[in-house]
């Protein structure tokens, strides 16, 4: 099976982001930068800025399949953190792998963003602001079958 990203279908970028043909076709989905990084950089699909005491919600475009028993962590870069004051407004983002293809929104996610400097924080078309490291994860031994199955997207299991 393995991992991979996938951009999300057309349609939902239309109703997640906006209907441009030319910008779905030009964003690229996240790579790593160097041999060694453990992220995968993801890059801005369009200009945004967050002003101080500001949340914004940065949709990726993108949607990932992975091991049954691995998650994506979503982080924000380390130099947006500390050079803008710029976080995750749910300190880490955490994709679990039924998450894909769910039927209310493809599988795509965001990075919730908050700016808590002193300064606006702009990023500009093709500019990496967040990043995601997958991670194997276990389950105790003893716990009981579960039967739940993901029918929705962001928040559903609540």
């Amino acid at each position: 099976m393995g991992r991979h990203f996938e951009k999300i279908s057309f349609e939902q970028f239309k109703k997640d982001i906006k209907d441009d043909r030319k910008t779905y076709e030009e964003y690229e989905l996240p790579t790593r930068s160097t041999k060694h990084s453990a992220g995968y950089d993801f890059r801005a699909i369009y200009d945004f800025t967050i002003m101080p005491g500001e949340e914004k919600k940065i949709y990726t475009g993108c949607k990932v399949k992975m091991e049954p028993d691995e998650a994506l962590m979503l982080y924000v870069r380390g130099s947006v953190g500390t050079k803008f004051g710029v976080r995750l407004t749910n300190s880490v983002g955490i994709i679990d792998s039924d998450y894909y293809n769910n039927p209310t929104n493809e599988g795509h996610f965001l990075f919730p963003l908050y700016n808590s400097g002193v300064t606006p924080y702009v990023v500009k078309k093709g500019e990496a602001y967040g990043q995601g490291i997958f991670q194997k994860y276990l389950t105790v031994d003893d716990e009981d079958e579960i039967t739940e199955e993901r029918v929705y997207g962001f928040g559903s299991t609540n």
